[in-house]
């Protein structure tokens, strides 16, 4: 398959592309904690350049990613004093790793994402 901004792709390897790279970086916040810093930041930056169509639609996805699993992890935080949080920090952890890891098979793929608006997988 040839894409006009990478070239031919070969198949069998791993393609390290920019949401790939997202991704990776989404998912190591869990362990190193500011990578998820970096990403969103990469991904603001790198939504503004021109990219395939496939790509444009991996930035929405990533920072609507990013942005709701915050707003989600300070809900979850504050709610820990009534001891919902407990219940919630753990969802909103498991939603934000499946969304990346699906972004991740995506992007793999060079596919778009079918509904990048959506707070669903």
């Amino acid at each position: 398959m040839n894409d006009p901004y990478r070239g031919p792709q070969t198949s069998g390897g791993f393609d390290l592309n920019q949401p790939t790279i997202i991704s990776l970086l989404y998912l190591a916040s869990f362990i190193i904690g500011f990578t998820g810093i970096v990403g969103i930041v990469l991904a603001h930056v790198w939504s503004s350049q021109p990219k395939a169509d496939w790509e444009r639609s991996h930035y929405d996805y990533h920072i609507r990613t990013f942005w709701f699993g915050l707003i989600g992890f300070v809900v979850g935080f504050i709610l820990c004093f009534v001891l919902i949080g407990f219940l919630v920090l753990p969802a909103v952890a498991i939603w934000m790793a499946v969304r990346s890891v699906l972004a991740l098979l995506a992007a793999q793929k060079h596919q778009p994402m079918p509904n990048p608006q959506t707070l669903l997988f």
